[in-house]
């Protein structure tokens, strides 16, 4: 039985502007036209057209008959978006359909931070003024924050969301020198940098009220391992006591292929770096089911959650050595096993330097990794047009 739909309208990682993160959500037992979310909105109206001539019946159930779709109709659906963080390629089409739509007052949810930028953009200088903070507006978008301290927000009558921070490599402080520079990604945020604050991105955990079931999105999110403000564990260890049968699907970025080198990642995952970060998810289940056999036998816990927060100031390193011994000890052979990881932004192949597609070629990577490792995980290429049942 699925719970969830998820319309995959854009899954790359640019710079082609055609396919970028943008997904279309709902409960599995309502149609299309009942209202979606969308999860992210880096593509917009372009790819609903061009993928409306490639699927026509893509929208239809099988109660309803196939009719002709226009992408101005899809579009209307939107109940709310939800974005992650505020990089164009998350939220061009946000900002580039907000005019064309005809209702007003469509909540977009994003932490204060992302708001506030996107508040920015509809200043009326790079944008119209289309965006507002308070209901009473009839501004077609409404701005309404998140923060991690909410818990669970209902989005729609049985969808609800908890966010998460993580980090997205080094925020610069913005220079004269900053600007323009050639040899700069527009998403850097290199190890050069002055200021060691995290550019703050998202996870969410969506839930499914009726049955308790989740799926787990990542926005743009960098290493922990090469983050000056590591934040991804504490998502594995809120995920790892739901898998797999609570939740039993992630979405995760891994931009680069193998081999890119880590001063060039530029706050996003690699193949390597990916399956780091699925084997720390790993030995969090072990751990988290650990727990859950010594409280069945009335056992209390041993502390180690608590130690886990002792993370601050000259002790970190420390810290970090110690649980790394502790995890090189665990054996977490088909730990993930139920799990389907849903591997997405993956950068574009200017140079078409591979014969198939990059998401194959970087999915197929991390999947042999995550293979040699046992950790029981499914890995799926997410490719725009695709129709994911969770």
């Amino acid at each position: 039985m699925t719970t969830f739909d998820l319309f995959v309208l854009g899954c790359g990682g640019g710079p082609y502007e055609d396919n970028l993160s943008s997904y279309f959500l709902k409960a599995s037992d309502a149609s299309w036209k009942d209202g979606v979310i969308a999860l992210e909105a880096g593509s917009a109206l372009g790819a609903v057209r061009k993928l409306l001539a490639m699927h026509p019946d893509v929208f239809a159930t099988e109660a309803e008959s196939v009719e002709k779709l226009t992408p101005a109709e899809v579009y209307s659906w939107i109940q709310c978006y939800l974005i992650t963080h505020p990089h164009l390629d998350h939220l061009s089409g946000l900002v580039l359909s907000a005019g064309s739509t005809p209702r007003s007052s469509v909540p977009v949810y994003g932490t204060r931070y992302t708001l506030e930028v996107i508040s920015e953009i509809f200043s009326g200088k790079v944008w119209p003024a289309l965006a507002s903070w308070t209901k009473q507006s009839d501004k077609p978008l409404l701005l309404s924050p998140l923060s991690p301290e909410d818990g669970y927000t209902a989005l729609t009558d049985t969808i609800s969301v908890r966010t998460m921070p993580i980090s997205h490599g080094q925020s610069p402080t913005t220079t004269t020198d900053d600007i323009d520079t050639p040899s700069r990604d527009p998403h850097s945020h290199s190890a050069n940098s002055s200021s060691v604050e995290p550019y703050a991105s998202s996870a969410f955990f969506l839930r499914h009220a009726p049955s308790a079931h989740e799926l787990l999105f990542f926005g743009d999110v960098e290493p922990d391992s090469l983050s000056t403000h590591p934040q991804t564990r504490d998502v594995w260890r809120t995920a790892a006591p739901k898998i797999p049968h609570a939740l039993s699907a992630v979405f995760i970025e891994c931009s680069w292929p193998a081999g890119r080198p880590d001063a060039l990642l530029y706050g996003h995952l690699s193949p390597t770096h990916l399956a780091d970060e699925l084997s720390v998810l790993a030995r969090e289940v072990v751990a988290s089911r650990a727990r859950s056999r010594a409280n069945s036998r009335g056992s209390g816990s041993n502390g180690e959650e608590a130690d886990d927060e002792e993370d601050y100031g000259n002790d970190r390193r420390r810290k970090r050595r110690r649980q790394s011994d502790e995890d090189a000890e665990m054996d977490v052979r088909g730990a993930l096993t139920g799990l389907r990881v849903f591997v997405i932004h993956c950068k574009d192949d200017l140079h078409e330097t591979y014969d198939r597609p990059i998401h194959e070629v970087i999915a197929g990577q991390v999947r042999e990794l995550v293979e040699e490792r046992g950790l029981g995980a499914e890995i799926v290429a997410v490719e725009q047009g695709m129709l994911i049942s969770i």
